[in-house]
């Protein structure tokens, strides 16, 4: 399948080249405003098991709770990189768009995600965790995982359209 690309280049003359421009526009943008959200969901996330881990308060321990750890890191850390990537660069949030990267990622994402919230959501259903005082903090952690995979669902869809050109 065959893109075409427009590249424009600007000469600048400056005497300081060590500066670094931000694409604060890219953050204006549909899909910019979905990587915040999915960034910013990840990290409530990561928050409410870090501090129930930190605290020994642990209900699960290598089970549901740690698969969502797991998943709402993974994604985290690699959705910032994404984020930052778009941001410092201004032509890297209009380039990888247009790859298969974003879909597949975004795919995955959202797959696992969904995977590890429902696998917490369930978990916690059963009664005898509902007596802990982390039981509501976890549910809502399961219940944002829920959203993100949502927003992840919603970034998929869009890198799917944009791949395909449409």
């Amino acid at each position: 399948m065959s893109h075409s690309v427009t590249i424009t280049r600007t000469t600048t003359s400056t005497t300081n080249t060590s500066y670094i421009v931000l694409n604060t526009g890219y953050l204006k943008t549909f899909s910019g405003l979905l990587k915040l959200f999915e960034l910013l969901i990840g990290g409530a996330m990561v928050g409410i098991f870090g501090y129930y881990q930190k605290h020994g308060n642990s209900m699960f321990v290598g089970s549901a709770e740690l698969f969502a750890l797991l998943m709402s890191v993974t994604f985290m850390i690699g959705t910032f990189c994404l984020l930052l990537s778009c941001l410092t660069s201004l032509s890297t949030g209009g380039i990888i768009a247009k790859t298969i990267y974003e879909l597949i990622y975004h795919s995955v994402a959202a797959i696992l995600l969904l995977a590890a919230s429902i696998n917490l959501v369930i978990e916690l259903s059963d009664r005898r965790y509902k007596g802990y005082k982390q039981y509501d903090a976890y549910m809502a952690a399961g219940i944002m995982g829920l959203i993100n995979t949502v927003l992840y669902f919603i970034s998929a869809f869009l890198a799917h359209r944009s791949y395909r050109g449409i």
